[in-house]
């Protein structure tokens, strides 16, 4: 062997030797706290009797990405006598295909969504009507801060699904 060829054979064994330099990797954004996210009517849908309103959770303007995990919580407003959201994996028109709950990234670029799901039909009484509600009181995943979300929604019972749905 010549000379170059062993520096070059000696140079290749010490770069591999070494390896490459570890590439940094950024935390992953905090939880979310109170004030960082917004709740609002992303999407309604309906279908054979089911109801559904797409939460959509966007970054409030100025603030950092963070994460939700888990079911924001669900109330009726106006409209009827006062639902509480049940929490179910998934229904008739959305929710998760998995038993874990995923942890999800808010950021400026990147809204979130729960899905929300009543029935238009008393189950005990099909000749009652179910009440319209014309709002939502939606609090995000392990926040305090509760957004009155406008829609329209007829229904006798209601469910969230986790953050990370699909519908």
């Amino acid at each position: 062997m010549n000379g170059i060829t062993v520096f070059v054979a000696l140079a290749t064994t010490f770069v591999v030797a070494l390896g490459t330099p570890a590439v940094a990797q950024a935390a992953p954004p905090p939880p979310c706290q109170t004030g960082q996210v917004v709740a609002q009517n992303g999407l309604q849908q309906s279908a054979s009797g089911h109801r559904a309103v797409v939460l959509k959770f966007v970054l409030a303007p100025g603030d950092q990405p963070c994460t939700l995990t888990g079911y924001p919580g669900v109330d009726t407003g106006a409209g009827g006598p006062l639902l509480h959201a049940e929490r179910t994996l998934s229904g008739f028109q959305g929710g998760l295909r998995t038993d874990v709950l995923p942890t999800v990234t808010v950021a400026a670029d990147q809204p979130q969504y729960a899905v929300v799901e009543g029935v238009a039909a008393d189950r005990n009484d099909p000749y009652h009507d179910c009440p319209t509600y014309t709002e939502l009181l939606v609090t995000a995943p392990d926040t305090t801060e509760t957004f009155t979300v406008p829609v329209s929604i007829d229904t006798c019972e209601l469910q969230v699904h986790p953050m990370g749905s699909e519908w």
